[in-house]
């Protein structure tokens, strides 16, 4: 290894955020090219306060913080001697972040080698299971002077180095520092070679954690660029940290192109529900606006359901909403933008007969309530107001393959009906499987809808019609 120094480091921070935490304690151990190891801490003024939990776990109180130093003034001293060398730290990526963020806010650039000890320890002694602090101190017959204090930790990781360097052979030892020193950074319960196969083409990507817990999916045109995007974020951003906390797997599934990636990766959000998707997960009954008249021969929106009501070939609906909550409040925000009559609607009942509804009272309203409007001026407004919200009926007789190709050898029929995703196919072995297992009426998703809708808008790709096609021999 080239460097000038090596430093073993460990912060103590009012929490586990690197943007909305701050700093409470640093400490470190330098050690020079000749072995000469020197020690230098301090207590740091994080200026908010520190959690009663986080107060307990590592003894170091609003009181005792008061008159130490900001991270602003100690930024100057403390970027320059970090400066050429290995920075050192267990579960490195959390420390590392924390020190990037805190030296952005006080204006300096901050960038180094890192060597995380969690992932060093893996590599060395893969038969092991446990990896953390308490674990090593025990394997390795370390001495701690105090826990969770940012010196006394940060020396436990110079000792764990000491000590490795004397028990195990040279080369085996600096083998596997250049192997992670030469690798991408990654979290540190992945293996060192998670990412080595994942290709820079397009498709969806799994993280797992734990037991194999859904943690993220997510998509890509050049699935490892995104899936390495996440960790060299994970410093600013708190969702990437806790991600990389929490991983221990990667999958990942080629595709043809980015439709075929994007309906894959909605599918597997709803059936897989991890715990770091939200916009995507699965939801419940679909509701939309269906005009219609009524006995009295006006045209009133009418809240339908998707299980009610076959979405892809019903004509006039407006929506897609969630839940009926969402359906309403969308339908009077276009009432008070459009001056829409809610007792015309439907929405609100009349005080009398023939009083005017509380917005005409407001001039909220052009008064078809009282006659002021005609009804069918009324109505031709309604239907301007929800026309960006029509849901295109399905434009095809019947089921449809959308091909997608990233060359001649790389196809996929997306197969699709009434705006709803059956699955892809690669082969006409396949094709015919899913036609054979499509249901009779598959649920609508508004996910899928807006995906294809945008697809057959902008001619991306091919159609093929199938309700004609025949089993194979």
């Amino acid at each position: 290894m080239d460097f000038q120094k090596l430093i073993f480091i460990d912060l103590e921070t009012t929490g586990a955020n690197p943007v909305s935490d701050r700093i409470t304690e640093i400490g470190l151990v330098e050690v020079d090219a000749s072995g000469k190891a020197v020690t230098w801490s301090s207590l740091v003024n994080p200026e908010v306060s520190i959690p009663a939990f986080i107060q307990g776990l590592t003894g170091i109180s609003n009181a005792m913080v008061q008159g130490a130093p900001t991270f602003a003034q100690l930024a100057p001293a403390l970027h320059e001697r970090l400066q050429g060398a290995l920075f050192i730290a267990h579960n490195a990526r959390f420390d590392y972040g924390f020190l990037r963020n805190a030296f952005s806010e006080a204006g300096l650039p901050f960038r180094s080698d890192v060597l995380c000890t969690v992932k060093l320890s893996r590599a060395l002694f893969p038969l092991e299971k446990k990896h953390n602090l308490d674990a090593l101190i025990t394997r390795h017959d370390l001495q701690p002077d105090g826990r969770h204090r940012a010196l006394a930790d940060a020396d436990l990781l110079w000792q764990l180095w000491q000590k490795l360097q004397r028990t195990l052979p040279e080369n085996q030892f600096q083998s596997v520092l250049n192997s992670l020193l030469q690798r991408p950074s990654l979290p540190s319960h992945l293996a060192s070679d998670a990412i080595d196969k994942i290709p820079d083409t397009p498709g969806v990507y799994l993280f797992y954690g734990e037991n194999n817990e859904p943690l993220y999916v997510g998509k890509s045109v050049r699935l490892r660029q995104r899936v390495l995007s996440h960790f060299n974020a994970d410093h600013k951003l708190y969702k990437d940290m806790r991600l990389s906390q929490q991983l221990h797997r990667i999958e990942w599934r080629q595709t043809a192109g980015e439709i075929g990636a994007l309906l894959l990766e909605a599918q597997l959000i709803k059936d897989l529900q991890p715990i770091h998707n939200r916009k995507l997960r699965r939801q419940g009954d679909l509701c939309a606006w269906r005009l219609q008249e009524d006995a009295r021969g006006r045209t009133l929106p009418v809240l339908t359901l998707a299980s009610e009501q076959d979405f892809g070939h019903a004509d006039r609906l407006y929506g897609l909403f969630s839940t009926k909550r969402k359906a309403e409040s969308a339908l009077r925000e276009l009432a008070e933008l459009h001056q829409l009559c809610l007792v015309e609607l439907g929405m609100e009942g009349r005080a009398g007969v023939n009083k005017p509804c509380f917005a005409w009272q407001l001039h909220q309203c052009k008064g078809v309530c009282v006659g002021k409007e005609d009804a069918s001026f009324h109505r031709a407004r309604l239907e301007a107001a929800l026309a960006k919200l029509h849901i295109k009926t399905w434009p095809y007789a019947g089921m449809v393959g959308l091909i997608e190709a990233r060359d001649e050898d790389d196809m996929e029929v997306h197969v699709v009906n009434n705006w709803c995703y059956l699955g892809t196919a690669r082969s006409e072995a396949d094709l015919w499987s899913l036609l054979e297992q499509a249901p009779a009426r598959p649920s609508f998703d508004i996910d899928t809808y807006k995906i294809l809708s945008r697809a057959l808008a902008r001619k991306q790709l091919r159609i093929r019609p199938l309700q004609a096609i025949t089993q194979p021999e």
